[in-house]
């Protein structure tokens, strides 16, 4: 492994692990390897093309080095291996994914790398810490978990979509342990030199002792607004955009003036519920309402900026969660949806307008697993 690079593995290249493998190229800090499983062909072929509007407009780009699998990739030492498929675990577990990487052969040659989950959802670090404990009892798994704000989609085999904005919090995973509110000396130099490539590369960045409640606070946003847009099957600009003016270039969805009304009366304060009930569950998990707490603050923020983006003419962004259901895939309803339902449980937490999107999208995942397993030969 080269001194002066970092060695990278990305698994998973959808559109955040394309744009993250550009991050980390741009940095000059880091070699990257890219595990491209379903679109191999076509990146092989020619290349990413990137349309940014915060890193340009790229043709032909590609990583230092491009896999079809992660056995494949597993003939290397790696500084950082960094996962951006979807947590689907009742498809696939990501231990599963990245077993080359635990296996007896892997571990006599080489050490474990740090772990990085850039992954929606809550509690997708559990699976791969027990399977890390299994394959190396002796060791001390080390996984940085992330929570991402990012717009972008990939809307061809090998074309990613950006808008101007990418921010990540990055923290320590600590198994079963949520209490600790400051990192150690070990910790805080291990999110710094993964911090200085997102950073280097262009990224913005957050670090973060409690990277747990953070990830909750984001699920805020996919539980409520990436639910709603999947089940309806219509993007956000549907519950905020204005009809297009006279003479103003057309766009759609909007929302119609002859109901628009109906929208305000009955969905908005709907959507208003469910972000007071995941505060109620943040309150019992013991997150206080505070700046650096769960604020409570955070139902108007999100109703607030989710308005702002998606009520401008310009805005083409489609939820990660609808556009899986669009193009038949599954959807991660476990981890953002069923495990918050779940922690409610166990905390005796009312959340009856959550559970009612949790019940519809396991109609939508069910149907399409069903799909999915009629296909194969």
């Amino acid at each position: 492994m080269s001194e002066s690079l970092k060695e990278v593995l990305v698994v998973g290249f959808g559109a955040v692990g394309a744009i993250y493998s550009l991050i980390l190229k741009r940095s000059g800090l880091a070699r990257v390897t890219c595990v491209a499983r379903s679109n191999f062909n076509a990146i092989n072929d020619s290349g990413v093309q990137f349309r940014s509007r915060k890193y340009g407009s790229i043709d032909g780009w590609r990583p230092h080095r491009l896999c079809k699998s992660v056995h494949d990739a597993a003939d290397q030492q790696y500084s950082y291996v960094v996962v951006t498929t979807k947590a689907v675990p009742d498809l696939v577990k990501t231990s599963q994914i990245l077993a080359p990487l635990f296996s007896k052969e892997y571990i006599e040659k080489f050490s474990q790398p740090t772990y990085v989950l850039l992954q929606n959802g809550v509690n997708v670090e559990v699976d791969l810490y027990d399977a890390l404990k299994e394959a190396i009892p002796s060791g001390k798994p080390q996984i940085i978990s992330c929570a991402l704000w990012i717009y972008t989609n990939l809307v061809g085999l090998d074309i990613v979509e950006h808008s101007d904005f990418d921010r990540v919090a990055i923290g320590v995973y600590r198994h079963k342990n949520n209490s600790v509110i400051a990192n150690s000396p070990e910790e805080s130099n291990l999110l710094k030199d993964f911090g200085n490539l997102l950073e280097t590369g262009g990224s913005t960045l957050i670090t973060v002792p409690e990277i747990q409640r953070m990830k909750f606070t984001k699920n805020f946003w996919n539980i409520t607004f990436n639910s709603i847009a999947t089940l309806t099957n219509y993007p956000l600009p549907a519950l905020f955009r204005p009809a297009p003016g006279e003479g103003s270039v057309a766009y759609e969805p909007y929302v119609s003036p002859t109901t628009a009304d109906h929208i305000s009366t009955y969905t908005m304060p709907v959507i208003r519920k469910m972000l007071e009930e995941l505060i109620a569950i943040g309150r019992a998990l013991g997150y206080p309402d505070s700046k650096d707490g769960l604020p409570s603050s955070i139902v108007d923020n999100a109703l607030d900026g989710t308005r702002e983006i998606h009520e401008k003419a310009d805005c083409t962004h489609v939820p990660s969660m609808l556009l899986d259901a669009q193009k038949g895939q599954p959807i991660e309803v476990e981890v953002i949806v069923g495990e918050v339902i779940r922690m409610a449980k166990s905390h005796k937490v009312e959340t009856p307008r959550l559970e009612t999107l949790y019940a519809l999208l396991l109609v939508v995942q069910n149907q399409t697993l069903r799909k999915l397993e009629s296909r194969k030969p």
